[in-house]
């Protein structure tokens, strides 16, 4: 026994001895570089297939995981911030990631580790690939003569930043010129430009007989100028008897990492042809039956949108728990054309006690921009580029009055510890809305607040564009905004917190919204609500802990 004993001691000597060797060459290894694997060279591919993204990279030659980085690039226009935002981190043991789909140029740092730390010095920071200079259109959905269309396919692309609508060509062969501005002239079938999605379902019954057929598409401002160039033409070959899509297509293809639906959803598909108006019903469990005809009769929530491709909901969603949701397409009268669309699902975490930041207001606080684009397209948030998690409360439409009146139900649900304030845009444009009912509503806002606990962060109001408000809405504005702006700001700045974003968006006359950051000159398009979070990242210290 004793004998069994003192050879169970050294076989376990002997395995920690071979532990710590081990454990001694690791750290040798990577600590002191000592096989050169510092210098290693990581390159990168992508590849795509209906819209996802995969990209790949030279596997380290030595055991390790990796940490990929997901930044967007930042304005440049607020001093001292740092030249990328960083969006998400993932981590992965193989060469393999699955790119998150953006909307808008994203960069990704790819770093290697092992158990004492990183690795690489080399690390790989490679942009993706479908945004380039100039920007077109990257075609999703491809149909060859493995994957034929039918004669109504849905035609998809990558969303261009900004694009307010797009420009659709059909050709009956390659184009005069790739990747120009102009319509071809040699093989041009037909075109249109009132395409306001990422996507069309486009009848090719009358050019079944052509031999080929070409497509290709340019993204187009408010004032219809092309965003970049013709996207490459893409040939699609049809198959008659292909079947015909007969239902909404959802618009997931373009989502920014980390989407998370403000407190007031927001319902975004791709429009079917032939379509009148779409119902959308929200439910509290999957349907009983998937692409039926029949609304569920335990619906909790539906509306009917007529000739659009979104939905807002009018209520705040803050019961926790996954949702589900789905679209139908309706004739004129009423009937179901084809079936539901597939079911898309947002789920709605619990809330903390007291969270450390909700952002609250009109419009310009629930998201949305470039006219054509819903509160659901969360590039167009400036909760997105925030160096800190917040809470979207932004409800669409508001003016100050609306956002006090419903302050008790939305706000003080959550109590957040920090209430970052901004409404009152709307009341610019109206005449019969003076600068003392603004500052009254704010003035309540402000000591519901302090009534609460809740540190309230007032953002000044950004001078408004008033042409391209005309040119977007058809509505006039009150001559007098600019007064009206400047007394509602002076009110602002006269509080103990308050964020100043008003100097940062005027155009070089300093009298209106500079129109590269909002197409229809009220709403920030994208650079805009990088700016703002930008300008609000710089003050995060008088967030309180």
């Amino acid at each position: 026994m004793k004998k069994l004993r003192k050879l169970l001691i050294i076989f376990i000597s002997f395995l920690l001895l071979i532990s710590c060797f081990t454990t001694l060459c690791i750290y040798l290894t990577e600590k002191t570089d000592l096989f050169n694997l510092k210098d290693f060279n990581i390159k990168a591919q992508f590849t795509e297939t209906d819209g996802k993204m995969v990209m790949t990279w030279t596997r380290y030659p030595y055991p390790c995981f990796y940490k990929i980085d997901v930044y967007s690039k930042t304005t440049g226009k607020v001093p001292d911030s740092d030249e990328y935002h960083h969006l998400k981190s993932d981590y992965t043991f193989s060469d393999v990631y699955d790119v998150p789909t953006t909307a808008i140029p994203t960069y990704y740092r790819v770093t290697a580790y092992g158990i004492f730390g990183q690795l690489s010095s080399k690390e790989l920071f490679v942009p993706n690939p479908n945004y380039n200079n100039p920007i077109r259109p990257i075609p999703i959905f491809k149909y060859t003569r493995e994957h034929p269309a039918s004669l109504i396919p849905y035609l998809v692309w990558h969303s261009v930043p900004d694009g307010v609508l797009y420009e659709f060509e059909l050709l009956s062969g390659p184009p005069d010129v790739e990747n120009n501005v102009e319509l071809s002239k040699t093989n041009h079938l037909t075109s249109t430009q009132q395409v306001f999605t990422n996507g069309v379902q486009f009848d090719l019954r009358p050019y079944a007989n052509q031999p080929q057929l070409y497509w290709r598409v340019r993204a187009l401002n408010l004032r219809k100028e092309p965003i970049g160039v013709f996207s490459t033409a893409e040939p699609i070959v049809i198959k008659a008897d292909e079947p015909i899509p007969n239902k909404p297509l959802l618009n997931n293809f373009d989502v920014m990492p980390g989407f998370s639906q403000p407190v007031y959803p927001v319902y975004h598909w791709i429009p079917m042809f032939g379509a009148d108006r779409y119902e959308v019903e929200l439910l509290a469990e999957p349907p009983a039956e998937e692409n039926n005809t029949t609304p569920t009769p335990t619906r909790a929530w539906a509306k009917v949108v007529t000739n659009s491709f979104s939905c807002y909901d009018e209520y705040p969603r803050y019961y926790s728990g996954k949702y589900y949701w789905r679209v139908r397409a309706l004739s004129a009268n009423g009937e179901t054309i084809g079936v539901y669309s597939d079911t898309s699902t947002f789920e709605v975490k619990p809330h903390l006690t007291r969270p450390y930041a909700a952002v609250f207001g009109d419009s310009i606080t629930h998201g949305g921009g470039a006219v054509s684009f819903s509160p659901s397209s969360m590039e167009y948030s400036y909760t997105t580029y925030l160096d800190f998690p917040a809470i979207n409360i932004g409800r669409s439409g508001d003016t100050s009055k609306m956002s006090l009146a419903r302050f008790d139900n939305d706000v003080l649900p959550i109590r957040p510890v920090n209430l970052i304030i901004l409404t009152g845009s709307n009341c610019l444009r109206d005449s019969s809305v003076s600068a003392e009912m603004v500052i009254h509503d704010l003035e309540g806002i402000y000591e519901k607040c302090e009534k609460n606990d809740i540190r309230p962060i007032l953002l000044t109001l950004p001078p408004i564009n008033p042409p391209n408000i005309m040119l977007a809405f058809h509505t006039p504005t009150d001559p007098f905004w600019l007064l009206k702006m400047q007394r509602i700001n002076a009110y602002i700045k006269s509080k103990p917190y308050y964020i100043d974003l008003e100097p940062y968006f005027y155009d070089t006359t300093h009298t209106i919204m500079d129109p590269n950051y909002a197409n229809d000159g009220l709403h920030p398009d994208i650079m805009g609500k990088m700016l703002m979070a930008e300008i609000i990242n710089q003050h995060k210290d008088m967030l309180k802990d």
